[in-house]
C-alpha cells in the first residue's frame, strides 16, 4: 500500500479511537489492534502530526506516580472525520469499478478457456 496513503488511514484510525472519550498511547493502540497492526513506533509520529495540524489536544496527567499523556480529539478533528467518511464513499466507489473490471476480465478469460 502507498505509504501516504496508510500514513492517513492510520492518522483518521487514531483520531476514530478518541472519537468518544480521551485517551493515552497503549489504550489507542489496544482499541486499534484488533483491526490494524500498529506499533508504538508507529502511532506517536502520528500523534505528535495530528497535535501540530490542530485536530487533537494533548494534556498530562499523574497516573501511578508517573506522567500520562492524554490525547482529546478537538472539533477539527471530528470535522475531519466527517471528512473522510464522504471521501470514503468515494475512495469505495473507484474500488468496485477497479474490482468490477478485474472480475470481468477473470470472467471474460474463463469463458475463453
Amino acid at each position: 500500500m502507498d505509504t501516504q496513503l496508510k500514513r492517513g488511514l492510520f492518522e483518521i484510525c487514531v483520531l476514530a479511537a478518541i472519537r468518544d472519550e480521551d485517551s493515552y498511547g497503549y489504550r489507542i493502540i489496544k482499541t486499534i489492534k484488533p483491526y490494524i497492526d500498529i506499533s508504538e513506533s508507529t502511532l506517536y509520529p502520528i500523534l505528535r502530526r495530528l497535535e501540530a495540524s490542530g485536530l487533537i489536544s494533548v494534556r498530562s496527567s499523574e497516573h501511578n506516580g508517573r506522567l500520562r499523556k492524554y490525547y482529546h480529539i478537538n472539533q477539527a478533528g471530528k470535522e475531519r472525520l466527517c471528512a473522510f467518511s464522504e471521501e470514503w464513499r468515494e475512495i469505495s466507489a473507484i474500488y468496485q469499478f477497479v474490482t468490477r473490471e478485474a472480475n470481468s476480465n477473470e470472467h471474460d478469460s474463463n469463458e475463453q478457456s
